[in-house]
């Protein structure tokens, strides 16, 4: 199998970090939320992802291949339901990632958002 790899890929490495994300909702309306995505990384170099939007907490994990980033979630609803998705992100550069995301209780015509910018170490703290 004949591969060519982009000499100027990303490592899983460089994507750890905390990002500021603006995102739309898998629904009609498209309705905005903004919060943290952090990224780290496990002991066998997987991705874990953990979200602050609002006051809701979501975590998960995933792969970084090709500048692609694959994240299964899942997160609990004020009443306890669990809900659970997959978000892909394209990393536009080393600061930035574009995706869209889906979970398995939303709207199926319907794809959510999310744009990530990463926040220096100052910026989280202020």
């Amino acid at each position: 199998m004949n591969q060519s790899y982009n000499s100027t890929a990303m490592t899983i490495e460089e994507l750890v970090g905390h990002y500021s994300i603006e995102g739309s909702n898998q629904d009609e309306n498209g309705s905005v939320y903004y919060g943290v995505l952090s990224l780290s990384l496990d002991a066998n170099q997987r991705i874990v992802a953990n979200w602050t939007i609002g006051d809701h907490t979501q975590s998960g994990s995933g792969f970084f291949k090709n500048d692609i980033l694959v994240i299964n979630f899942r997160y609990e609803d004020d009443e306890g339901k669990v809900y659970k998705g997959v978000a892909v992100y394209r990393s536009l550069n080393a600061h930035i990632l574009d995706g869209f995301w889906s979970e398995k209780h939303g709207n199926p015509l319907f794809l959510g958002s999310e744009y990530a910018v990463r926040i220096q170490p100052t910026e989280f703290l202020n």
